[in-house]
């Protein structure tokens, strides 16, 4: 499947929002890629295009002068990948993009999209809706991270996404949980679904 036709099946599954208006979405895409541990986004940047994964997998993470890292999120095909914040607002992004393996992905400009909202109510209210999921899942995200235990984070992380112990490296996993590796590895042992 041709990475357009994954970009279509995704879309279609959160809205359709007619066939001219997807027609020109679409064909405002185009593909990019990119090697194992480059950065797309760094802090301090503003974040310029939307991403669509078909291949390969990146992470949101912030760092700061203390050496402080946290691993915000995941993406990997098929879903929407970047700084959201940053490329609505177009303001400073606070977080660094950076791919775990080698990507494929499509991409395309804040300018195209927001034209195209102007022309397609259709369009505007698809990125309405997929903003709305992605902003679910950082509210859930947040009581995650502020009322579980560790346990519990790791049991949820895995009823969501249980491929994901093969997909990314431990110490991302447990970066993203909040919980220091050596516990992840316990919790590894420890914990059946």
């Amino acid at each position: 499947m041709s990475q357009t036709e994954q970009l279509k099946n995704f879309v279609l599954s959160i809205y359709h929002p007619g066939d001219a208006a997807l027609e020109k979405f679409l064909a405002t895409w185009e593909e990019g890629s990119a090697t194992r541990k480059t950065i797309l986004t760094r802090a301090g940047e503003t974040e310029r295009n939307l991403y669509f994964i078909t291949e390969g997998i990146q992470r949101v993470y912030y760092y700061d002068e203390q050496d402080r890292e946290a691993t915000m999120v995941f993406t990997y095909a098929p879903s929407f990948g970047g700084v959201a914040d940053s490329f609505l607002t177009h303001t400073p992004s606070g977080f660094f993009v950076e791919t775990l393996t080698p990507c494929s992905f499509l991409k395309t400009s804040f300018q195209q999209l927001d034209e195209l909202m102007k022309e397609y109510h259709s369009i505007e209210h698809l990125i309405r809706l997929a903003t709305n999921y992605a902003f679910a899942g950082v509210l859930e995200r947040m009581i995650e991270i502020q009322c579980y235990t560790a346990e519990e984070k790791f049991r949820t992380l895995l009823k969501r996404s249980p491929h994901i112990l093969n997909m990314i490296p431990h110490k991302y996993l447990a970066n993203y949980l909040g919980i220091d590796a050596t516990n992840f590895s316990k919790l590894l042992g420890k914990v059946r679904l």
